[in-house]
């Protein structure tokens, strides 16, 4: 299975000159925890950055920031963006998220173009679905089991003993 069967193709942006109130007024409007922040460079727009809900709780809103008066490119810092190629297997992504230590990957077409974000949510959703249909086959073996039993002939009859 490829990161492109699962990744959400549903990309939130903004400019990294934005509020932190906004972006958090576009996750609760199209119902992600995540926003892609862009800036504009000579040769168009390009992705700047990632901020997440988590960003926005952690880094803001418990160290009182006011989100009103704060852009959205003040949280990027030195942020590492990692990608991967929408024909990357889940495993792939996996080592990576791991290697990081990121929740979230951009997902890029064969130019190099933004198609997707995947997350830790869209691995664990693809994982326990899996997991869930082995459990499944695990259950209908022990009800085969249980409801056919193999008919074996009897068992002879103990030789006595010797003195």
């Amino acid at each position: 299975m490829t990161v492109a069967s699962i990744c959400s193709r549903d990309i939130v942006s903004l400019h990294r000159e934005e509020s932190l109130q906004e972006a958090a007024r576009l996750m609760r409007e199209h119902h992600v925890g995540t926003v892609v922040v862009t800036q504009l460079a000579s040769d168009g727009l390009h992705v700047a950055g990632l901020v997440t809900d988590r960003d926005l709780v952690i880094e803001v809103l418990a160290r009182g920031g006011d989100t009103g008066s704060v852009a959205v490119g003040a949280l990027l810092g030195a942020q590492t963006l990692l990608s991967v190629p929408e024909s990357a297997d889940l495993g792939e992504a996996i080592a990576l998220m791991h290697s990081g230590g990121v929740r979230r990957l951009l997902v890029r077409d064969d130019d190099g173009h933004l198609i997707g974000i995947l997350s830790f949510d869209d691995l664990f959703r693809v994982c326990a679905a899996q997991l869930a249909g082995l459990a499944g086959a695990l259950a209908t073996g022990r009800e085969r089991e249980v409801s056919s039993p193999l008919a074996l002939p009897p068992t002879p009859p103990a030789a006595p003993a010797m003195p």
